[in-house]
């Protein structure tokens, strides 16, 4: 495993948001939704897809909190402008599942 030093990690913006709203994404290669993620009045509402459709339905998405890298460069998927990265693990047959907080934490905290 490669070690990086404190000054790579802080370079990563890991920040909560809460999903506000969530929608199917046919556009998507694999099976995506597309999720509406607010981190709160200093970065507001950003989309992004996400291959999380093993585990949840979009329904059950609005209202959660999730963990995002807010300052990766945008990137096109499909019609789609992703402005943040939602992060989860894979599980044991190659789902994704979210990673997220146990506890309610103010919407834009950074993870450190």
């Amino acid at each position: 495993m490669d070690t990086i030093g404190w000054d790579d990690f802080i370079k990563v913006e890991l920040r909560v948001g809460r999903v506000v709203r969530a929608e199917p994404f046919p556009e998507a290669r694999k099976p995506a939704y597309v999720l509406h993620v607010d981190f709160g009045p200093e970065l507001g509402v950003r989309k992004s897809s996400a291959q999380i459709t093993a585990h949840y339905r979009p329904e059950d998405l609005v209202g959660r909190l999730v963990v995002a890298v807010v300052n990766f460069p945008k990137k096109q998927i499909g019609p789609l402008m992703s402005e943040c990265l939602v992060t989860g693990f894979h599980d044991a047959d190659g789902a994704v599942a979210l990673c997220v907080p146990d506890r309610d934490v103010p919407l834009g905290t950074r993870l450190l």
